[in-house]
């Protein structure tokens, strides 16, 4: 078997804009078990967008961007259905600019020789596939970007927005999530950015560099996000897998605490996710555990236990076609930080 057979069949990413699920979903609110749990995300998720003045913060984690489900989170920030992401630097880097940059994911299988992919040069993510040389050039990429910058500690959020300025001139493919968000004002978060392409990039970039290279103040990350929580008061959390970027997302409202302010804890959460609760957990706890915490608060909260390809493009198509986010606010929190 040659490398061509196995990156033939790209990954297609599902488009809500085309897929009208709202009879869908108002059917599973009559179901049980797992269809009326989605049911009820899927309400809560609309009557964050319905609410006025509550800010709607996504954090992604586990790889539904190089499965397809790229374009949801990209039309979501286009169509103002989303304030604030807070991702893996996989889910932003290896996926989502790596794609902008006119690289691919390809449809594979698990049941494959792993020590055939190592040497042909192809990682694997469960089912999918994807080119380490191709990889390896968004690592350099990223070292490129780094390179044109002040030395100095930054945020996540504000390197990734370098990202979105440099696509904006050198996209490949136009409809990324880095340089939309970018277009729209949306910061985008990843706590643990060095765990991913950026990594790799900004090692190289630190190496050449040893006494004049930037860093990422994770730190500073923390506050920036507290700070778009306090500017918001109101908030709403979708979360996709769990996590750091859930974790991180809830902590807020207690830095905020920290801080002396007094903001509520977030009003609405919906989270998606595989996770077990019997090791005290999943993926950052419950929902209503977080309550106890003081982060969310329990009154419209839905955990859904399904995998999230399976579930986001009917939750997320509800909340598009029922079209509460034509009424909404843009909110435009990056301009907080200029």
């Amino acid at each position: 078997m040659k490398r061509k057979d196995l990156l033939k069949n790209k990954v297609e990413h599902i488009d809500i804009k085309k897929i009208n699920a709202v009879d869908t979903i108002n059917a599973m609110k009559k179901m049980s078990f797992s269809a009326r749990d989605l049911a009820n995300a899927a309400e809560i998720y609309d009557r964050m967008l319905r609410e006025k003045k509550c800010a709607v913060i996504l954090t992604l984690a586990g790889s539904t961007s190089a499965a397809g489900c790229m374009q949801v989170y990209v039309d979501l920030v286009k169509n103002n259905m989303v304030d604030a992401i807070v991702a893996t630097g996989a889910a932003i880097v290896d996926m989502d600019f790596f794609e902008a940059l006119g690289f691919r994911h390809y449809q594979g299988t698990p049941f494959v020789d792993d020590k055939l992919l190592r040497k042909l040069y192809i990682d694997r993510i469960y089912d999918t596939y994807i080119s380490e040389d191709d990889l390896q050039a968004c690592d350099r990429t990223v070292k490129k970007i780094a390179d044109t910058l002040e030395p100095r500690p930054y945020s996540s959020r504000e390197f990734i927005a370098e990202m979105g300025r440099y696509l904006v001139k050198n996209a490949k493919k136009k409809d990324s999530l880095v340089q939309t968000a970018y277009e729209n004002d949306v910061p985008i978060f990843c706590p643990a950015f060095s765990d991913s392409s950026a990594g790799f990039g900004l090692v190289l970039h630190q190496h050449e560099r040893p006494d004049q290279h930037l860093s990422i103040d994770s730190v500073k990350d923390f506050r920036e996000l507290t700070d778009v929580k306090i500017k918001a008061g109101t908030s709403g959390l979708l979360m996709i897998g769990g996590g750091v970027p859930k974790n991180f997302a809830q902590d807020t409202v207690v830095c905020a605490e920290i801080l002396g302010k007094d903001v509520p804890m977030h009003k609405y959460a919906v989270q998606i996710t595989v996770a077990d609760v019997r090791d005290g957990a999943c993926s950052s706890s419950t929902l209503k555990e977080a309550n106890s915490w003081g982060k969310v608060d329990s009154s419209y909260e839905q955990m859904v236990y399904a995998e999230a390809t399976t579930v986001l493009p009917l939750l997320a198509s509800y909340a598009y076609h029922k079209g509460s986010w034509k009424n909404r606010k843009k909110w435009r929190l990056a301009k907080i930080f200029q």
